[in-house]
């Protein structure tokens, strides 16, 4: 990963819009001059504890004690690096980024992969100019309204053609000064048996782009219009900067939707895909093909807590259905896996693109249910009835689903399911199916971050007057230059919270470390106090000096006293802050 200059990290910070970037994945209500709250996007909670600074452009969660930048958010909401981080902002907000030296050999593959995506940008352009105005890609339109696809949705998602010609690519590419190497590594030409040179790897085929989490374009999936050109379906070749198993077509478009709904909605094909946004379905991306590779997996869990599987409701479709359930329940931080239930025979595709399409798919997708409830209907549908042996055949095969799950409603319900349909007492089918496997409880949502930690008083105490200096910035500035950080305050995170406050009290969010996660997360926390104090007077925070002061001289009396030094001097300054402090209490 390149590294930038601390100045292209602070153009983009201050170029972030930071109510935009987490309203598009929590709803946000404004709480006060500079704070909006909402549901926290780490934890399951009912009433907001999320807060996030506007201005300072800084989160906190008083539930879950996770806080942060916008860079912190960013890594934490998209599963990022920092570096992979600081570029997405920079993209979404239209910061160029200044690199800082380095090494020659990393200079050179930098620029190459930035050419292979120069080139892999302006087919696409290309291939989407030939669907909409050539003579040649009237097929190809006609394909695609017969599919009920219309041209804006086509037009998000970058849809184009590939013209029948042997080297139109690679002619003009070559034109524009790409070298045949960087055709074959961007997997847009191969090499003839029959002619000299390079031809154009896809010709006369619908073109689909697929593109990384920041709209790159990384490889193509090209279908073709006629049954005697085969493969149906052909990719990119698999190079440097195109590889299917790790990429989830439509992520790029359909990230921000699945994180506010909380879900992502799996298809099969690039039409399903694009007939489930047109019917207003934002949230549907496609694995492409009928097997979710472990990579494609990882994709969806970053994506959202829970995937919706709306493959093929025919045999293969449900073959495909058990796969994927298998591959993302065997991911270490598994999501939460879901089945919709489509019409027999059909595809998500046909069901959007049918009249009252729409209003069709939002039902399908209400019905959708536990994987566990799919498998159990699923075989009870497939099963034998008719006689004892099939019937003991079910009951088996029932079992070992439910065994894997964990006492619950759901476990309950399908129990009853299994008795009811073979004619079993539900005391009978209870002991039969009763034996749990290694289940384990229901996993908590989050993101596996650190636990809010437990405060004590003397650590609230220090809190509330670092906040409230930042809340009265003027009087603040001289309270943190006089204080001894080392005497006063408990900790070391908090010392450092002090010092920095200290240093960039106006903007505290500046110069933040970025790999001081836990000093970040303070400062934010910090940051989100002093929003709260609106209605707080200036004299508030006398009092929180005098508090930590009072604290301090009790800590070195008692000290003393086991030391047996003189107490007077310490006793006298004692005198003096309570005295200060009855003042400010009449």
């Amino acid at each position: 990963m390149a590294r930038y200059t601390d100045d292209s990290r602070e153009k983009v910070r201050d170029a972030v819009d930071f109510v935009d970037l987490v309203g598009s994945r929590i709803e946000l209500r404004k709480a006060g001059v500079r704070r909006y709250v909402g549901l926290c996007p780490f934890h399951d909670e009912r009433s907001p504890s999320f807060g996030i600074d506007p201005v300072e452009k800084l989160y906190y969660c008083f539930g879950c004690g996770e806080g942060g930048d916008v860079f912190k958010f960013a890594m934490e909401t998209e599963t990022l690096g920092f570096g992979e981080a600081l570029e997405l902002l920079a993209d979404r907000y239209n910061v160029q980024l200044e690199r800082t030296e380095e090494d020659p050999r990393a200079a050179e593959k930098r620029e190459r992969r930035e050419r292979l995506h120069s080139l892999l940008e302006r087919t696409a352009v290309y291939y989407v100019r030939l669907l909409w105005e050539s003579p040649e890609a009237a097929g190809a339109r006609e394909y695609l309204a017969a599919r009920g696809l219309k041209e804006p949705t086509l037009r998000e998602f970058r849809v184009g053609y590939s013209s029948a010609s042997w080297d139109r690519v690679v002619a003009a590419s070559e034109r524009a000064g790409y070298s045949a190497g960087e055709l074959l590594a961007a997997g847009l030409a191969s090499r003839s048996r029959g002619r000299a040179g390079l031809i154009d790897r896809f010709r006369g085929r619908l073109m689909f782009p697929w593109a990384d989490a920041r709209g790159r374009v990384l490889g193509f999936g090209a279908r073709s219009l006629a049954p005697d050109d085969q493969p149906k379906y052909l990719n990119s070749a698999e190079g440097e900067v195109f590889h299917k198993g790790r990429q989830v077509y439509g992520t790029h478009i359909a990230r921000t939707a699945a994180a506010k709904a909380g879900s992502v909605v799996l298809v099969e094909g690039y039409t399903d895909v694009i007939a489930l946004h047109q019917a207003g379905i934002r949230n549907a991306v496609g694995q492409m093909g009928t097997a979710l590779a472990e990579g494609q997996a990882a994709e969806l869990a970053k994506l959202s807590p829970s995937v919706s599987l709306c493959l093929d409701a025919d045999a293969a479709g449900q073959e495909a259905t058990h796969r994927a359930a298998g591959v993302l329940r065997a991911l270490p931080n598994p999501p939460e896996v879901r089945v919709v239930p489509l019409p027999p025979g059909s595809d998500p595709a046909e069901v959007a693109s049918a009249p009252g399409g729409t209003d069709d798919v939002e039902a399908m997708l209400r019905r959708a249910v536990p994987f566990a409830r799919w498998q159990v209907e699923v075989a009870l549908a497939r099963g034998d009835l008719s006689s004892a042996e099939g019937r003991d055949k079910l009951l088996a095969e029932t079992s070992a689903v439910l065994s894997k799950l964990p006492p619950s409603v759901l476990r309950e319900e399908l129990v009853r399911l299994v008795a009811g349909r073979l004619g079993l007492s539900e005391g009978l089918a209870a002991s039969a199916l009763g034996r749990t496997g290694s289940g384990s409880a229901p996993r908590a949502n989050g993101n596996g971050g650190s636990a809010h930690r437990a405060m004590d008083r003397r650590e609230q105490a220090e809190l509330a007057f670092l906040s409230l200096c930042l809340a009265f910035p003027v009087p603040g500035a001289g309270r943190l230059a006089a204080l001894d950080g080392d005497a006063a305050l408990s900790s070391d995170l908090i010392r450092r919270a002090a010092a920095h406050l200290r240093d960039h009290l106006a903007a505290p969010a500046a110069g933040l470390p970025p790999s001081d996660d836990a000093l970040c997360a303070l400062i934010a926390e910090i940051v989100m106090r002093a929003g709260a104090l609106e209605d707080a007077e200036a004299s508030e925070l006398d009092r929180a000096g005098y508090m930590l002061d009072l604290a301090r001289l009790e800590r070195d009396i008692a000290t003393a006293r086991v030391a047996e030094t003189p107490l007077s001097d310490l006793a006298v300054e004692r005198q003096r802050v309570l005295g200060q402090l009855r003042r400010l209490t009449r």
